[in-house]
């Protein structure tokens, strides 16, 4: 062998130990280092310097948050109904050491732990409840899990169940359901309705009642008022009257004969039933009740004449 390809031989050997020699960690990873193949020491972001033969890196462990895919999977629920349930899981690894040595395949196993346990979450409730108490699953999911994967060297920071399928015939029971007791719903309240109406219109009718009532019996106090004071009005007329004649005054009978003469035959030829009025009137009665009450007036003119007369001086005293 030339001197030539020793040269070259030894160049590679000893670029070779250079990229064994300086190593440089990205960041958002760390490394693990092995020593004859036990682990030693964890590398973090940088650069770093290792002895070729005795020392090699062992694993490349990813530190940022990650995100798992949990494959959807059939559970059957309390009441034995059969549901579709798939998820996403949210970790960290805080310890590159435990997650690198500590489990064989990190991933597989926080999946597999995932479903198991939502197999018992759900397991443990109703479909109604896993149905409407997502967030509970979540949480007690979430706890159970991050105490199981603790010793692995991880951080479980969310577990959330992205869709909870129930059978098709299931789906359409239920769907069925809320429409029954929706129609329920509506019906009561039709029927509320409607009696809430008739109470109403009751209570219209007893107060429209009541007012009329109240009206008629102001109506008829009014007219007694109205009959009373009338029948006063006759009294003192026929009171009137009554003195008139006893103070020799016979004119004040004609007087109250002829009105009441003039009345009833006004109050029969305003009759709604007669159109036609033939009946024989003796005008001379009602034509001498008319002279006594013309007579009646010239009385009355001449007492109020001498009345004033009376009250005069005589003439020629001097008025004091």
């Amino acid at each position: 062998m030339s001197s030539t390809s020793v040269a070259i031989v030894l160049a590679i050997v000893a670029v070779i130990f250079l990229f064994k020699t300086m190593r440089t960690v990205p960041q958002g990873y760390e490394w693990t280092v092995e020593q004859f193949g036990k682990y030693t020491r964890t590398l973090s972001p940088g650069f770093h310097i290792l002895i070729p033969v005795v020392q090699a890196v062992g694993r490349k462990i990813n530190m940022m948050e990650q995100v798992l895919e949990i494959p959807s999977q059939d559970v059957i629920t309390k009441d034995n109904a059969v549901v579709r349930v798939d998820g996403v899981v949210f970790f960290q690894v805080l310890d590159a050491a435990k997650a690198a040595y500590e489990v064989s395949n990190l991933e597989q196993a926080t999946i597999a732990l995932v479903m198991t346990n939502i197999r018992t979450a759900i397991g443990s409730m109703d479909l109604d409840e896993s149905l409407s108490k997502r967030d509970e699953i979540n949480a007690k999911l979430l706890r159970v899990v991050d105490d199981a994967t603790h010793p692995w060297g991880i951080k479980v920071n969310r577990i959330e169940l992205k869709d909870i399928q129930p059978p098709r015939d299931l789906v359409e029971s239920m769907a069925r359901q809320m429409k029954a007791e929706r129609d329920k719903r509506a019906a009561v309240l039709e029927a509320e309705g409607a009696r809430q109406s008739e109470v109403l219109r009751a209570e219209g009718e007893k107060q429209a009642a009541i007012l009329e009532a109240e009206g008629r019996r102001e109506a008829a106090y009014r007219e007694a008022e109205a009959r009373e004071r009338l029948a006063e009005a006759e009294a003192k007329a026929t009171t009137m009257v009554s003195d008139a004649i006893a103070n020799g005054d016979v004119n004040a009978l004609n007087y109250f004969i002829a009105t009441k003469y003039v009345e009833a035959f006004k109050a029969v030829a305003m009759s709604p039933n007669q159109k036609i009025l033939m009946m024989p009137v003796e005008a001379t009665g009602i034509l001498s009740s008319l002279a006594g009450i013309a007579e009646l007036a010239r009385s009355a003119g001449v007492a109020n004449a001498a009345a004033a007369d009376a009250k005069r001086p005589p003439a020629g005293k001097p008025q004091v």
